[in-house]
């Protein structure tokens, strides 16, 4: 068993939380969390426990939905994340190493820092507030009390202390409301398997910098396209790109039945390619 934190973030019991507290195959040696078959949940200043059902996960974005019958709760009221500052203050909340109801001050060390955690990339708010595990799922929160982020990771290690980190609230917003209404969220996708070509690889290999598709899926949207292995992807929608991120940042940006039209290099030549793209299975 372990423990884990959450917001609710409406009145009739759904609660955000980090979907590595409740469904995860990380092999971190922070998240030690293991697929959760039952969920419990304990509210501020309420020896009731409730059962939790698990509405939807999201390991991409990390957040999980759950929900407790219970109504008339008191709603976290939320802030903007896109409006915070660095040297603001910021206070964590959360249940860090079981002691419930811990809250812990500090500062917004930066704004959208990028993250490497178990292979995926987050852009977070980093805190000088104390994080620990237990604290996972929980509210940052301003100086007003609003919520601007969920705390879900740290950097630990002999030497380091107030690395810790939140998914901004803003990006949340759209995952938990398809989490409570399709028990998933919906994306498009592209259907290839890329390698990212840098500036050394692309000079060491006579390449050009871009996404290189090593493999297409088959019965995917881009198996139903001219594009071939060995293109190397350096526009989508008109736009430079340099890595997977970068592409998969603008096709995020699009809707299932979209259309984005790829550049490709191939055999030394630009070539367009336009994709509709369809939902990621």
């Amino acid at each position: 068993s372990a423990t884990g934190s959450g917001v609710i973030i409406s009145e009739d019991g759904y609660i955000l939380t980090n979907n590595h507290v409740v469904n995860t195959t990380s092999t971190s040696s922070f998240y030690e969390v293991s697929e959760a078959n039952k969920v419990t949940v304990k509210l501020y200043n309420d020896e009731t426990i409730y059962d939790a059902k698990i509405v939807g996960t999201d390991a991409t974005t990390d957040l999980a939905v759950i929900k407790i019958d219970k109504t008339d709760l008191p709603a976290a009221t939320l802030g903007d994340s896109d409006s915070i500052q660095v040297g603001e203050f910021s206070m964590a909340i959360g249940s860090p190493l079981g002691m419930d109801s811990t809250v812990t001050a500090g500062i917004i060390s930066a704004k959208s820092r990028i993250i490497e955690s178990d292979g995926k990339n987050y852009t977070v708010i980093q805190t000088d507030a104390a994080i620990n595990s237990g604290n996972s799922g929980g509210a940052l929160v301003n100086s007003e009390g609003k919520v601007i982020g969920i705390n879900t990771l740290k950097l630990s290690g002999t030497g380091i202390e107030g690395m810790g980190f939140a998914i901004p609230i803003n990006d949340t917003i759209d995952i938990y409301k398809q989490l409570i209404e399709h028990g998933k969220v919906l994306r498009p996708y592209i259907g290839i398997e890329g390698i990212d070509v840098t500036q050394s690889i692309a000079e060491r290999y006579n390449l050009t910098e871009g996404v290189y598709i090593k493999a297409i899926q088959n019965s995917s949207p881009a198996s139903e396209t001219d594009l071939k292995a060995g293109d190397i992807i350096v526009k989508a929608d008109g736009t430079s790109i340099k890595t997977m991120d970068e592409l998969n940042k603008i096709k995020n940006n699009k809707n299932i039945g979209d259309n984005l039209e790829l550049e490709v290099i191939r055999s030394g030549k630009n070539v367009k390619v336009t994709i509709k793209l369809a939902e990621q299975p």
